[in-house]
């Protein structure tokens, strides 16, 4: 049976054997970043241009339920989610992929690989999630934005 995190290390791994550019966000960034919180997808941060070689990585390994593409924000943020169901414990997992657009090419810019203890992966800077979560402003957006700014203040 699949955990989210099996499927978080398979599919960088994957990305990082085929040199595809990538910057995980969301709450797995947080987690990276030394703030853990619940999460129920991947999120990553990709070029428009490696999109179709992005979704292919992601077909190839199961994920086979597309999404219909979402913009926010006046396309400031632009998704395309893919999505599998574990055969065994009929779980789904879905993989959302943030297209870096004009606003968000700063945070692309700024993006760190960082060690874990699960291997090395891109991730957004603690103030390219800031950005981010700036930009998107939902309600668990705002905490984060609050705990990041915490814990900056603390060093």
């Amino acid at each position: 049976m699949s955990s989210l995190l099996a499927e978080f290390v398979n599919f960088t791994e994957t990305l990082n054997r085929e040199t595809i550019d990538y910057a995980i966000c969301g709450g797995w960034a947080m987690a990276i970043h030394g703030l853990p919180r619940a999460t129920v997808d991947i999120d990553l941060l990709i070029l428009t241009e490696d999109l179709n070689e992005v979704w292919n990585i992601a077909q190839n390994l199961g994920y086979d339920v597309e999404g219909l593409p979402l913009h926010f924000h006046n396309g400031a943020i632009e998704i395309r989610r893919i999505s599998k169901i574990d055969k065994e414990s009929k779980r789904l997992f879905t993989l959302d992929f943030l297209l870096v657009t004009e606003p968000l090419e700063e945070v692309w810019k700024n993006r760190e690989l960082i060690e874990w203890e699960d291997g090395k992966t891109w991730t957004v800077s603690r103030e390219g999630l800031i950005r981010l979560k700036t930009i998107s402003g939902r309600e668990q957006d705002l905490l984060d934005i609050k705990k990041l700014r915490e814990v900056e203040n603390e060093s």
